[in-house]
């Protein structure tokens, strides 16, 4: 096996390691998440979608739809319960009555702001039981981790 092959080789191994322990991450916020919200807890795409319109307000189905990587029917089927249970508004475009622009209600505002304190408190507790060698190791890789992010976007 030449360099260039072995070295790929050994950044594809300690990627599935990355993505494990990531996954494992989120599986364990996400249940705690589920286990803490009051009422019916959402699906992980449609809470998803709910984060990506509350953080670009004004997005339409079709700009969620490719930014989710979903299709855009999937994405409409989503944007209809959301805004049956009342945590997105969609509105009309004046100069083109056809095209619908996605926003927050205040529901779903409290709702992503709930999530977000759930999955903060359960990580910074676990972070706090962590040994400092480990936390820093942690803070330290934040950077690459999101240029990792912007990388694996790119291809």
């Amino acid at each position: 096996m030449n360099d260039v092959s072995s070295r790929l080789e050994r950044a594809k191994t300690e990627a599935a390691q990355l993505l494990t322990a990531m996954g494992a991450v989120r599986r364990i916020a996400r249940r705690a998440v589920r286990a803490s919200v009051v009422g019916n807890p959402l699906p992980p795409a449609r809470s998803e979608l709910l984060r990506l319109v509350a953080r670009r307000a004004g997005i339409g189905v079709a700009e969620a739809a490719a930014e989710l990587r979903l299709a855009p029917n999937s994405v409409s089927t989503m944007v209809s319960q959301l805004a049956e249970d009342g945590l997105l508004n969609r509105g009309r475009v004046a100069s083109d009555g056809r095209s619908v622009r996605l926003t927050v209600t205040e529901a779903g505002a409290a709702r992503i702001e709930q999530w977000h304190d759930i999955r903060t408190d359960l990580a910074g507790r676990a972070l706090d039981r962590l040994s400092p060698a480990d936390r820093q190791a942690l803070v330290a890789a934040i950077p690459a981790l999101t240029r990792l992010a912007e990388q694996m976007e790119e291809l």
